[in-house]
């Protein structure tokens, strides 16, 4: 078994990527010309400060002073809005979850997105499931960077071989393999040393499946 499992948020535990995806396009258009899907992608598990440069640069915006601050104090306001609809766990995740607990598995929820909108989100998966959080403006370099992985493996007391990452977005996913965990990446295409996952695994699976996946990582490409 691994000794601690982090788990991404957005799109990997709750399905809120589909709300950035609105939020983003919108904010594109606020800065003079709406991005194209291949810019959004891009967006996907970064940080406001990496969505907001990639609008600005594809509108040939130049940043000025005080439109970081004006800008994300919209998007937050804006995504408070979307995310105040239904959310639920994606699936497959709350029984899983449920497994590992109860198995004695300690587990941190590892987002990007900020404190002030994690929360919600960490509540509507369920809190009680989670040792710790630790979101993006709490670390000083967000994912792509190790930052947040090295730092959650040093509040569980592990190194980062020992622990399991699941991740479903680039950033996300370089991010806890620059750290030297091991990651499961629910992606079609995924960095090196990510092996691929296939998120409807989930469904009806439980923390000796876990073990068994943690077991296969080295060295796969995929686990089927």
């Amino acid at each position: 078994m691994p000794r601690a499992v982090f788990w991404d948020m957005d799109g990997t535990l709750v399905d809120t990527e589909p709300l950035w995806g609105i939020a983003t396009y919108e904010l594109s258009e606020k800065l003079g010309r709406r991005i194209t899907p291949e810019v959004r992608a891009r967006t996907v598990g970064g940080s406001f400060a990496n969505t907001l440069r990639l609008c600005a640069e594809f509108a040939g915006r130049e940043l000025r002073e005080g439109d970081y601050e004006r800008y994300r104090a919209w998007m937050y306001a804006r995504m408070g809005e979307l995310l105040a609809g239904s959310l639920e766990p994606n699936p497959g995740i709350h029984g899983l979850l449920t497994s590992l607990r109860d198995a004695g598995m300690r587990m941190l929820v590892t987002t990007n997105t900020e404190r002030e909108l994690a929360d919600a989100c960490i509540a509507a998966v369920g809190e009680h499931f989670f040792v710790d959080s630790i979101t993006g403006d709490e670390v000083a370099s967000p994912k792509p960077a190790p930052d947040m992985y090295l730092e959650a493996a040093r509040r569980v007391g592990e190194d980062p071989s020992d622990c399991l990452v699941v991740e479903d977005s680039w950033a996300g996913m370089s991010a806890a393999a620059a750290a030297g965990c091991r990651v499961l990446g629910l992606a079609q295409e995924v960095p090196n040393g990510v092996t691929r996952f296939d998120p409807a695994l989930f469904v009806g699976a439980g923390a000796a499946d876990v073990a068994r996946w943690f077991s296969a990582l080295a060295g796969t490409d995929a686990i089927e």
